[in-house]
Order: structure tokens, then C-alpha cells, then sequence
């Protein structure tokens, strides 16, 4: 696969920084950009060692004004990007009943509205240049849907219904889409996490733990899937089966399946 032009937000660590890490060793030209620019200019220096032309930004996907001038200053510098990762997420769990408006409003203007702008601010570049790719990441919460996730599940659920609309407008463009819809795995998604479960910590970190995937495991299988020009991205096969018996069975036979997968990790 010929090297690229690939921005990565959220790309100072998680997932993020890990496809920053494959896509360097590749030989692409790689922006992370984050709003923790402290972390940001920690890890610059090793990507640099992989790919020189390396670069780190500081933007908040909440602010739209600062995803459009990084796509300005790429434009200048590398004239053009190849491949746009909009990565940057947080999480929330709890009964809707106990979730308040406030966190709603949290989780969508980053998860949601942080793709919608990440899109905005990358399209008229990869329009002007009839060519490019973007990467929404989402979750399996977005095909699934675990119970006390209602806030989490709903915005992943509409980056994957975005993406899947963005597939359909951006063809005449010659502009490839994929919807990344990975299960859990060890990342620092905690870090930010909002939670009205006690002891949700300790659970989550419990999953990640379980998982047979890490992050590096996933960004190969991103750009696999960019290789490929593949949409949807299901790296988890515990993961696809669950999506498959969603799509195929009953629903309350997925339900059966679903809460009783629930139970069995609640007492492992």
C-alpha cells in the first residue's frame, strides 16, 4: 500500500495514537491532533523517530473553528490528506433515568458532533481533490445494545448511521468511508469516563482486560480495511456474532442471547 496523508484525532493516545504508531511505521505522513496538548507534544517525538514529517496539533473536536484550521495548515504543508480519522470519544454509562440532560448533552457534542465537524471541516479538501477516505470510529455499542449505555449506545449508533449516509453522498466524489465498531479492549477510554454504576471502574477495566484484541490490533485492522476500501470494520468476533445473530434472529432470542452474555461477564 502506497504511503499517505492520514489526521488522526484524538491521536495522543488510546487507539488514536496507536494507528498514528502503524501508519508511521508504514511510512505515511501521520497528524495526531488532540486537545491535551501536553500529552500531544509527549508522544510527538516517537512518531517523529518513525515518520520525520510527523506532526502534532492542538484542536477540540467540540470547536469547529479548530478542526477547519487544521485541515488549512495541512493543506499548506502537505498539500492535500489522503485519510481523515475522526477517533476522539468519551464514554457514559448508567440507567437513562439517572442520566442527567447535562451528560446527554456531553457525550453528543463530543461523540457526534465531534465526527459532524471532524466531516465539515475535511470535506470541501477531499471534494476539491475527488479523492480520499474517512474513518468514523464508533463501538459495537452503535450495532448493539447493552443496557445502562443509553447516552453511549445512541452516539455511537448515529456515527454508524452517519457514516452509512456519508457512504451514499461521497460516491460521485470518489470519497471512501468506514465505520470502525470495535468490542472492548485495553485503551484509556476510563480516563473520561462519566458513570452513575458503582464500581464501573473496576468493571470496564475487567473487559478491557478480557479482550484478545489491543489497540494495536485494531489500528492494523483499520488500515486493512482502508487498504481495502472496506466499510464497516468489526475487528472483535465475539463482536460480529453478536451483530450477526442481532440482524438474523428473533428479537427476544437476541435478547436471551444478549442478557445472558451480560450475566456470565457480571459473575466472571
Amino acid at each position: 500500500m502506497q504511503p499517505q496523508r492520514i489526521v488522526i484525532t484524538g491521536g495522543a493516545s488510546g487507539l488514536g495514537f496507536a494507528l498514528a504508531q502503524v501508519a508511521a511505521k508504514a511510512g505515511w505522513k501521520v497528524c495526531i491532533v488532540d486537545r491535551d496538548t501536553e500529552r500531544g507534544e509527549a508522544v510527538i517525538g516517537s512518531l517523529q523517530r518513525l515518520q520525520p514529517a510527523s506532526l502534532f496539533l492542538t484542536a477540540d473536536v467540540t470547536r469547529i473553528s479548530d478542526l477547519e484550521e487544521v485541515a488549512k495548515q495541512l493543506d499548506a504543508q502537505w498539500q492535500g490528506v489522503d485519510v481523515v480519522v475522526n477517533n476522539a470519544g468519551v464514554a457514559q454509562v448508567g440507567k437513562l433515568s439517572d442520566t442527567t440532560l447535562s451528560d446527554w448533552q456531553w457525550i453528543i457534542d463530543i461523540n457526534l458532533l465531534g465526527v459532524v465537524r471532524g466531516c465539515k471541516a475535511f470535506l470541501p479538501l477531499l471534494q476539491r481533490q475527488q479523492k480520499g477516505h474517512i474513518v468514523n470510529v464508533a463501538s459495537m455499542a452503535g450495532l448493539l445494545d447493552v443496557p445502562n449505555m443509553s447516552s453511549y449506545n445512541a452516539t455511537k449508533a448515529a456515527v454508524v448511521s452517519l457514516s452509512e449516509t456519508l457512504q451514499n453522498e461521497l460516491t460521485a466524489d470518489n470519497i471512501q468511508v468506514t465505520v470502525v465498531c470495535p468490542s472492548f479492549f485495553r485503551t484509556n477510554l476510563g480516563d473520561s469516563m462519566r458513570s452513575t454504576v458503582d464500581g464501573m471502574d473496576k468493571k470496564l477495566d475487567k473487559l478491557m482486560a478480557s479482550s484478545k484484541l489491543n489497540a494495536s490490533d485494531i489500528a492494523k485492522s483499520i488500515m486493512r480495511s482502508i487498504e481495502r476500501k472496506q466499510f464497516y470494520t468489526l475487528p472483535h468476533k465475539q463482536g460480529r456474532i453478536a451483530w450477526y445473530l442481532k440482524r438474523f434472529l428473533p428479537r427476544n432470542w437476541y435478547r436471551s442471547f444478549l442478557h445472558k452474555n451480560i450475566k456470565k461477564n457480571d459473575k466472571s
